[in-house]
């Protein structure tokens, strides 16, 4: 299994970071039909083939997950796919 695990520090409050992240699921959900909630102040997000989670922190976004055999070769497509997003939300 590939594992993504991506840091991305932000200015914004818990709660703001929070609502950015829960608009970056929405967008997950539609487009790729991943199911989840939140655990606190994290996001845990599957369906088959990934697994992982968005951990907000006052000070950054933690993105980690893990990809199943047929994703593992995207691996880098997704990570840039993941660092885009969270530079358009958090820069």
């Amino acid at each position: 299994m590939a594992k993504i695990d991506i840091r991305r520090p932000h200015g914004k409050t818990v709660a703001e970071a929070r609502a950015v992240v829960e608009r970056v699921a929405d967008r997950m959900r539609e487009k790729f039909g991943t199911e989840g909630g939140w655990e606190g102040d994290t996001l845990t997000f599957q369906r088959s083939g990934v697994k992982g989670a968005i951990a907000v922190s006052p000070s950054d976004v933690h993105v980690t997950a893990e990809l199943g055999m047929l994703l593992s070769p995207l691996k880098g497509t997704i990570e840039e796919e993941i660092r885009k997003k969270l530079d358009e939300q958090f820069a």
